[in-house]
């Protein structure tokens, strides 16, 4: 990887009518009018003294089929139900979902998540400037009831995706409306679907209309919402360590908090409203525009290692009181009938996050902390490719190419209340910089060659990002403004010249440049309370990975085994407060993020083998290791350690039957984790990690239901059948206690 940085940032400088500008205006309604954000508080009288500032499919994208991928499907997430987009995603490979909050959720990919791992709705970055390190909420904001399947590839990906797919990728694509060509006129059919969930008392659902209009015209518009009370778990997890054996009180590092009867968790609970709609017309066969709008709402979500946080009063509580997502975009989707181009896509789109959340210590300091997070993102994609071209007898030659960037811009304002005498004072910055901007993309290209039983790929990409960060005195805040360019490439090799057997070599790189919470963020997090390095550089991974793949009628193996090199880590060391942030010399612990001078290494494997159908039976494990170490950025000496919440050795064991004549299927599954005692220095201080390490677990579901054509389905999911207590590594929350789930979905009519 070839890298070039500046400190001077560049400069960026008839029926089917009407039926259009209906469906923009609705989208444009849609995602301005859901429960505008609450506004800052309001200047306090003056005379009171304050001081106050206003202020592994064919459509999973460029990405080549010899990669590492997974599916889940429209059959995955029917059967289990997920309760959100991270869960949907607990049964696939290589895969390991980390709540920090009942109403949050991160997805690990081969011992990875946040910042390098990259998410994509529709082919638009999830991901933004804003992401934390480690685990974040934002995955939390698509609604899984808007999905049909979401691709998973395990690996870096940058070279095809971009930045941020340093360990790999997650690419949701969202239901279509359906559109039948032999239909004429207009076409309705409504549908209602209701869930209870026993374990949070869960109780919610959607409302959606699927319309055809004429030939070539689709709309799907949907409305759901849910009210999600708090979490019940089997009870707290034995630490594998006593507090006796360490010498701190228990008290010091329970995560979470239970209420008296030792089974509810506090801090958790939620609401939760979304709203979508989405448009598409066919202009041919093989070409189709789309349209779409898409809605989240969650309210009153607590942080719950942070509700209250370990050595706290049981009355303070970190909520955020609003966690939105609007995106609009339009996509085209094109195969003009040329000789180099076999098939292009296009998008154009616009996502804003808005996070508002308040601290309350009213009990204890007698004040209220309050902040607001915004993020516009306007970005752009094109991703083409060409026709096979013949070299020779067998060889064909094709090449997969397309550019793509995003700029964003930063809104932030963080104030306190004392609440014993009134007042309200606005602090100079918030999290972030106000008027912070961050871009970044580029353009790659691609070739595919077929030899025989052989092919050959390669690629490379030429990207770059630019940030800039105003100064803020009053806080000691330094202003950033840093260009990077970089340049990063992929190769593979696969042959499949015997029966139904492939063997795979691939060589990919990753990067990700600094983002605005790394260079200019300051908050308080698991391990006390991080604090901006404006002299960061990007991270980059090289991804060694072997593998092999068996897909016979009955049988189906593979297996995999990696090693990823990351340059330039960033984790976080011990720093010094400014004298002038009360929030930070109130916390342990100051950390920052600093760029270790040698490379970490994370090593695995993962290996599937599934079996079926037999009479309908069908039967699939799946098992995933990493292991991680690099440079300590805390110690003197030179010594390696574990990197950070890195999961243990797991995997499941998922058995189903299904009748589809009569529509009625049943199935099992165990899920399972061993123990993981591999603990960096930060680990070892988080609240969230017991004394010792996060203990294994094994936890049985089991499931039914019945689908009658499109008019009913009826979904039974009984969870934790053993009442096991448990935690995914890394987590705030319990998993749930024994409990059921049932789903109800009913069209009346299927027009």
């Amino acid at each position: 990887m070839y890298q070039w940085r500046s400190s001077t940032r560049p400069t960026y400088g008839s029926a089917m009518q009407r039926c259009w500008v209906v469906v923009v205006t609705a989208s444009a309604a849609m995602v301005a009018g859901v429960r505008a954000p609450r506004a800052d508080p309001a200047p306090a009288d003056a005379a009171g003294g304050a001081i106050v500032v206003v202020g592994a499919r064919e459509d999973q994208g460029p990405v080549d089929p010899g990669r590492a991928a997974s599916t889940v499907d429209r059959d995955d997430l029917d059967t289990w139900q997920p309760r959100s987009a991270p869960d949907a995603l607990r049964h696939a490979l290589g895969v390991t979902v980390q709540q920090s909050a009942a109403g949050q959720g991160s997805v690990y990919i081969r011992g990875r998540t946040g910042q390098q791992t990259l998410l994509l709705f529709d082919g638009l970055r999830i991901n933004h400037a804003l992401f934390r390190q480690g685990p974040n909420q934002y995955f939390f904001t698509v609604d899984a009831r808007t999905i049909d399947h979401v691709d998973v590839v395990r690996g870096g990906a940058s070279v095809a995706l971009g930045a941020d797919a340093v360990a790999g990728a997650v690419w949701v694509h969202p239901t279509d409306p359906r559109v039948d060509p032999s239909r004429e006129g207009l076409h309705i059919s409504p549908r209602a679907a209701l869930r209870h969930r026993t374990s949070d008392d869960e109780r919610g659902g959607r409302l959606q209309v699927d319309a055809q209009i004429g030939r070539h015209t689709g709309v799907l518009a949907g409305a759901g919402y849910r009210t999600v009370g708090k979490l019940e778990a089997a009870g707290p997890i034995e630490p594998l360590l006593t507090a006796e054996e360490v010498g701190i009180p228990l008290s010091q590092k329970a995560v979470p908090t239970f209420a008296e009867d030792g089974r509810t968790q506090l801090g958790t609970g939620f609401d939760e409203l979304t709203l979508d709609l989405r448009a598409v017309h066919d202009l041919s066969a093989r070409d189709r525009l789309t349209l779409a709008g898409y809605a989240y709402r969650q309210f009153d979500a607590p942080r719950t290692d942070q509700c209250p946080p370990p050595e706290a009063n049981l009355s303070e509580c970190l909520i955020y009181d609003e966690q939105y997502r609007t995106q609009i975009y339009g996509k085209a989707e094109l195969a003009p009938d040329l000789a180099g181009l076999f098939r292009a896509t296009a998008l154009l789109g616009y996502q804003r996050q808005h996070e508002r959340r308040t601290l309350d210590r009213t009990s204890t300091l007698g004040s209220l902390s309050g902040g607001r997070d915004d993020i516009d993102i306007w970005s752009a994609r094109l991703d083409a490719e060409t026709r096979p071209f013949a070299l020779g007898e067998s060889a064909r030659l094709r090449v997969a190419y397309g550019v793509d960037g995003s700029y964003e811009v930063v809104e932030s304002a963080a104030w306190t209340t004392l609440t014993r005498i009134g007042v309200t004072r606005l602090k100079s910055r918030g999290q972030y910089l106000d008027g912070s901007t961050f871009a970044q993309g580029g353009a790659f290209a691609a070739p595919h060659l077929s030899l025989g039983p052989w092919t050959v790929r390669a690629g490379a990409r030429l990207a770059g990002a630019a940030v800039d960060v105003p100064e803020d005195p009053t806080s000691e805040t330094r202003a950033v403004s840093q260009t990077w360019v970089t340049g990063v490439f992929d190769a593979g090799v696969s042959w499949a010249g015997w029966r139904d057997l492939e063997v795979l070599l691939n060589v990919e790189q990753g990067f990700r440049p600094p983002n605005l919470d790394d260079l200019s963020a300051r908050q308080a997090t698991g391990r006390g309370y991080q604090l901006e390095n404006p002299d960061l550089t990007p991270e980059s991974a090289l991804t060694a990975e072997l593998g092999a793949r068996w897909r016979g009628p009955r049988l189906r193996l593979e297996a995999w085994a990696f090693q990823m090199w990351i340059l330039d880590l960033m984790e976080r060391k011990r720093a010094e407060c400014p004298a002038s942030d009360q929030a930070c010399g109130a916390v342990r612990a100051a950390v920052q993020l600093q760029n270790l001078d040698e490379a970490a290494v994370v090593r695995g494997a993962e290996g599937l083998v599934g079996v079926g159908p037999f009479f309908g039976v069908e039967a699939e494990a799946k098992i995933a290791y990493a292991w991680g170490e690099g440079p300590s950025p805390a110690l003197e000496e030179d010594r390696q350690i574990p990197l950070s919440r890195i999961p243990p050795l797991n995997g499941d064991v998922e058995l189903r039957w299904r009748d589809r004549v009569r529509g009625v299927y049943a199935g099992a599954a165990m899920r399972w984790a061993t123990d993981q005692t591999r603990l960096s220095l930060g680990d070892q201080a988080d609240a969230r990690i017991p004394f010792g390490g996060t203990p294994g677990y094994v936890v049985y579901d089991l499931t039914a239901g019945v689908r009658l054509g499109r008019q009913l389905q009826l979904n039974v999911i009984l969870e934790n059948l053993t009442d096991e207590p448990y935690r995914v590594h890394g987590s705030s929350v319990n998993g749930a206690g024994r409990g059921l789930i049932a789903n109800m979905e009913v069209e009346p009519w299927a027009d």
